[in-house]
């Protein structure tokens, strides 16, 4: 049989035709995989519930951790787990530990109890949830309410005035989500920073001021959660507010996070809030926040005494071999 002889072919239209087989990958090497879709812990963004509870764990040196891991995950949707900095000591073996992610220092006016501080896990399960799982040692727990109807704390103001728009997924990600460009090992993407700090709030004293030196201490109208000043478009007019006020110091820094509020009851001498926050980066939110926040009025009725910070594993895939950190244990 006769072959007609191939006609010559140029070598830009040679190396084109090459460039397309690789891109194709019928040339020369296996396609590249295609981008991991990033997915997020769904109560991080999620409506605050009512009540909800707080369980920091330890692990001990020979728990598995992969198993742990397991088990939390198997809790269901409604839990959010959470990972701190002593979790990568070397226990179990080399985790990559996210970059900012530290034993939560203490700042100023802070009063911290080690016994409620830190913690290997953390859990965020819904008011009153018992979490009892092999190979966890309890550290501390706390359980967290909102009054029915407009979230209020204690002092009588509301809960997440000024917050972010947690439906605006843009702004989440340039808030709250840590992000492929961010420098942070690859496992990270998709999480959060979360900062917990308990503070129990002096509300003898706090009752015994007049409601005109309770809005001055925040910078806030009590009854509708107004700027005591405001600029033409009813924001905040920061330079016309109490110079030590709360809202004043808070916008200081410039720097903006995800906030929730809930309050505690402990005893009935000890009542006080849970304040929880979440960030794309920890130095530049709630450090940077509560550096402005010091000597403001608010001071004498709040004291820290425990918390911690933590990092909130990203989402999984909804398969049924995944669960929270598995990317962190095979990066």
């Amino acid at each position: 049989m006769d072959v007609e002889p191939l006609a010559p072919i140029g070598r830009r239209a040679f190396l084109t035709a090459v460039a397309a087989g690789v891109a194709s990958g019928l040339i020369g090497c296996t396609p590249a995989p295609p981008p991991r879709t990033v997915r997020h812990q769904h109560g991080v963004l999620a409506t605050p519930p009512t009540t909800v509870t707080l369980h920091a764990f330890d692990l001990p040196a020979d728990a598995d951790l992969r198993t742990v891991l397991r088990a939390v995950g198997a809790l269901g949707p409604s839990v959010t787990v959470a990972v701190g900095a002593s979790l990568f000591d070397g226990r179990f073996g080399t985790l990559d530990r996210p970059r900012l992610l530290e034993p939560m220092p203490e700042f100023r006016n802070d009063v911290l109890k080690p016994e409620w501080c830190h913690g290997d896990l953390l859990l965020q399960v819904p008011g009153g949830t018992t979490v009892d799982l092999p190979g966890l040692r309890p550290r501390w727990r706390v359980d967290g309410f909102l009054p029915s109807g407009e979230p209020r704390n204690l002092f009588g103001f509301r809960e997440g005035a000024g917050n972010p728009d947690h439906g605006d997924p843009a702004l989440m990600d340039e808030l709250v989500w840590v992000g492929s460009g961010d420098d942070e090992p690859a496992w990270c993407v998709g999480g959060t920073y979360q900062v917990v700090r308990l503070n129990r709030l002096a509300m003898p004293t706090w009752d015994r001021k007049s409601v005109t030196d309770q809005e001055q201490v925040f910078g806030r109208h009590k009854d509708s959660d107004a700027p005591l000043a405001t600029t033409a478009d009813g924001s905040p007019d920061h330079g016309k507010l109490p110079v030590d006020s709360h809202v004043r110091r808070a916008a200081a820094s410039g720097a903006r996070v995800l906030r929730r509020g809930y309050s505690y009851r402990l005893a009935d001498d000890d009542t006080g809030q849970v304040f929880i926050c979440y960030q794309r980066d920890v130095r530049r939110g709630f450090a940077a926040i509560q550096q402005g926040l010091a000597g403001e009025a608010l001071e004498k009725y709040v004291m820290p005494f425990g918390g911690g910070y933590f990092f909130v594993l990203p989402g999984t895939n909804g398969t049924a071999g995944d669960f929270p950190g598995r990317t962190m244990l095979e990066t």
